[in-house]
């Protein structure tokens, strides 16, 4: 269309060459056109806070965590170079640290908290993934999911208690039902020093598998359809189509799942204290039960902050491991 103003033809009239139609022209620069415009701010009665403003608010909460958790760190290391008595503090020259590397059951208890966690990550994440596939989509989901959580919700001492009478010799329904398959003899399985890590695993895989779960089943959720649909035309069965699509899905989600568990069976000891309490002998002596020992029943809180140091450092190191391995399963920014 031409900018101009449009015309058309204007008929002569029957009589004295009238004209019959007469058009308005209308010039081009006062053609109506959006004019946009920008508002300029309200007016504000307070004065905009400053940077200092907002650091004065989070003053309290800095000094609460600042004595709850930085102070009693630098504490602990203070601690781990002296040897710490009622009344007296003397620096000993790195003892507590070099003295470890010959205590036998220092190095027994690394090698039982490996035993440990590894059993009950394994178990975990087989079992929760596997209840996390199978209650996906189903008509029972939310009711489901709601019984398998409350064995989470127990406190660690309370679960160690129940425990603790369901494997009772004497009138345990799990003793018996062990002794009845043949598994177990007249001994309690947290009687024998070749049985009682097997039911610490079996204690800790009960309460904690529904978190696996749980992690796992949100995981799912956000699996891609489309990939699923498309590998299934491709004639993929449902076990090919888990493996190749799903799992690598859930490869995050697991790394998770996996970094909060290894921190708690470095952390809670609760109810390997109520079953075993690291017996019998010491064959459930793991790290924290005996850095438990060295510090809280014969009171020598310089080594106990010794073995907590280095435990803290080995934590912390596979928290990173952990993390980098996610940051890989990340796709990358383009």
């Amino acid at each position: 269309m031409s900018n101009s103003s449009t015309t058309i033809d204007r008929p002569k009239g029957l009589a004295g060459g009238t004209e019959l139609f007469r058009v308005r022209q209308i010039p081009d620069s006062v053609e109506s056109k959006p004019v946009s415009y920008v508002a300029a701010d309200p007016p504000s009665i307070n004065p905009a806070a400053s940077k200092a403003y907002y650091f004065w608010l989070m003053m309290p909460a800095i000094v609460v965590l600042a004595f709850i958790s930085i102070y009693p760190f630098f504490w602990m290391i203070y601690m781990s170079l002296h040897d710490v008595d009622i009344g007296k503090v003397e620096w000993n020259n790195f003892e507590n640290f070099t003295k470890l590397f010959s205590d036998t059951r220092f190095l027994m208890g690394w090698w039982l908290l490996i035993q440990y966690s590894v059993m009950c990550l394994t178990l975990q994440l087989i079992i929760g993934v596997f209840l996390a596939v199978a209650l996906n989509g189903s008509r029972w989901e939310k009711v489901l999911v709601t019984t398998l959580l409350m064995p989470m919700m127990v406190a660690p001492l309370v679960a160690g208690m129940v425990w603790y009478f369901l494997y009772n010799g004497t009138f345990g329904w799990y003793h018996w039902l062990f002794q009845s398959l043949g598994i177990l003899g007249a001994k309690s399985i947290l009687a024998s020093a070749d049985t009682a890590m097997l039911g610490l695993v079996l204690v800790d895989v009960w309460q904690w598998t529904p978190l696996i779960t749980l992690i796992t089943l949100a995981g799912l959720k956000r699996v891609p359809q489309d990939q699923l649909e498309a590998n299934m035309v491709d004639g993929a069965s449902p076990l090919r189509n888990f493996v190749s699509v799903t799992l690598p899905n859930l490869y995050p989600v697991l790394l998770i799942a996996i970094m909060l568990r290894f921190m708690d069976n470095f952390r809670f000891i609760d109810s390997i204290l109520v079953l075993t309490g690291g017996g019998p002998g010491n064959s459930t002596k793991i790290l924290p039960v005996y850095l438990f020992e060295v510090s809280f029943k014969f009171f020598k809180l310089g080594r106990g902050a010794a073995i907590a140091l280095i435990l803290l450092i080995v934590t912390i190191i596979l928290g990173m491991l952990l993390v980098r391995i996610f940051d890989r399963q990340q796709p990358k920014k383009v």
